[in-house]
């Protein structure tokens, strides 16, 4: 990953630090495909002060790339995460049989990742990573959603949206109690999201600042293996389905879902959340996270026309386990959707598949000098108070009253500013704060 671009306005001045470092895949020299070339023009951009911060817009694969982004980018999980006690076997009894197993279930997945003592003196994390995403379009009448299980293409090739891929890197921060910020940037179109305990929103180039609505809940990418102690949390009143072979693995299958209230809460007057699952696979070999799997069903209302139903299942498989400071972090894994539109007419039913690869580089827990200020949201959010929240989907089905979203996508504005991290001297941390305001690092808000 590179963090560093060379100074564009004198050879011998410093490099600047990348807020979201850059795979390195994207320089090759053999490298010159459209997406490098942009990705390219718009840092150089974003790093001269003094030039126009509108870089053109990817060519040909901005609707596809703006999908990609909303529905994979930054999605949050179903509902709230309370904090998890572990719960003696006693206690156990007095629950149905089902709960029980799933208690059960998640008190081996704590030990499996490091033990209830190594979670919890996790108070923060750093990741750092890249993605490649895809994307592809299946012929109309290629059947119902069904969550991704069985292509149902009959014997219809799928259009391919997005070509070998468009790659990316990202980082995450979090830090107790449910603060998290990602920074996540693909192809020179750069989004925000994050959460600092009481609102959660997003920022991309495309769409305004908004904040989700409802209460804020976690962000789904924390859940694919990078915080074991959320995911427990998570998964604490679930209930055992049973068992389940996933990728040559017996799992335990826990179910989870969304309560009534919480869909509420989440719904709109033009948009109706009607229901969202998830389901956890873990292995009965190693108690640990094998498999995430969510899906949601919305209805967006019109006044003219009959509504449209949207349906999106997510699947990720977690591999290469490494421990970090004795606690189980996943290092690589993929993520598919399936985004299956329908009602109207069968004509206008779409299904649209997309892909994620994932590599995680850096993982870091407890920073010190991590900013509080770093959670902050943007100066100009606004509540969303129309569109729902149901992350990319409803973004694009606004904007469009077709099958497929708009084909231009501004590339974000991205700030090359200060370190999230504040500068701390371990001898003298009781002094941080007031070292940090006198040499000016502290981290600035979000803008």
């Amino acid at each position: 990953m590179r963090k560093l671009w060379p100074n564009l306005d004198r050879e011998d001045g410093l490099d600047t630090v990348l807020e979201v470092p850059i795979p390195e895949e994207m320089f090759l020299s053999g490298d010159s495909s459209k997406s490098s070339k942009t990705l390219c023009t718009n840092v150089k951009a974003w790093v001269r002060p003094h030039v126009d911060r509108s870089p053109p817009s990817p060519i040909g694969r901005g609707a596809e790339l703006q999908l990609m982004l909303g529905v994979i980018g930054a999605p949050l999980v179903p509902l709230p995460v309370q904090a998890y006690k572990s719960t003696l076997i006693r206690d156990m009894k007095e629950d149905p049989i089902e709960v029980s197993m799933a208690k059960y279930i998640v008190q081996q997945y704590i030990a499996a990742s490091g033990g209830e003592q190594a979670l919890n003196e996790i108070n923060s994390m750093y990741a750092m990573g890249k993605v490649r995403m895809t994307a592809s379009e299946l012929p109309k009448g290629s059947g119902g959603g069904g969550g991704g299980h069985g292509d149902g293409t009959n014997g219809k090739k799928a259009r391919k949206c997005s070509g070998a891929g468009e790659m990316g890197g990202f980082v995450l921060w979090q830090k107790k109690p449910d603060l998290w910020c990602l920074e996540l940037m693909v192809s020179g179109c750069k989004i925000s999201a994050g959460s600092d305990g009481k609102v959660a929103w997003r920022q991309t180039p495309w769409h305004q600042s908004h904040a989700s609505r409802g209460p804020p809940r976690p962000l789904r990418r924390s859940l694919q293996g990078l915080d074991p102690r959320c995911t427990a949390n998570l998964f604490a009143n679930s209930v055992c389905l049973g068992e389940k072979t996933i990728n040559g693995e017996d799992c335990f299958v826990l179910r989870l879902d969304a309560e009534a209230a919480t869909l509420r809460a989440r719904s709109s007057s033009s948009v109706e959340i009607i229901r969202h699952t998830v389901w956890g696979y873990f292995s009965q070999r190693t108690g640990l996270l094998v498999q995430l799997e969510d899906s949601h069903l919305l209805r967006i209302k019109s006044a003219v026309q009959e509504s449209v139903y949207w349906e999106t299942t997510m699947e990720s498989l977690m591999e290469d386990y490494r421990p970090i400071d004795g606690v189980n972090i996943a290092h690589a894994g993929r993520t598919g959707v399936s985004l299956f539109r329908f009602g109207e007419t069968s004509d206008g039913h779409t299904r649209t598949r997309m892909e994620e690869t994932w590599t995680v580089e850096e993982v870091d827990f407890n920073i010190w000098g991590l900013s509080m200020d770093c959670f902050l949201p943007p100066a100009d959010l606004k509540e969303e108070k129309e569109g729902g929240d149901v992350g990319g989907v409803a973004a694009a089905a606004a904007a469009t009253k077709s099958a497929r979203p708009p084909f231009r996508v501004q590339p974000a504005v991205a700030r090359i500013g200060l370190s999230q991290v504040a500068a701390v001297d371990v001898d003298e941390s009781d002094s941080t704060s007031s070292s940090s305001s006198e040499d000016g690092s502290q981290l600035l808000p979000h803008q």
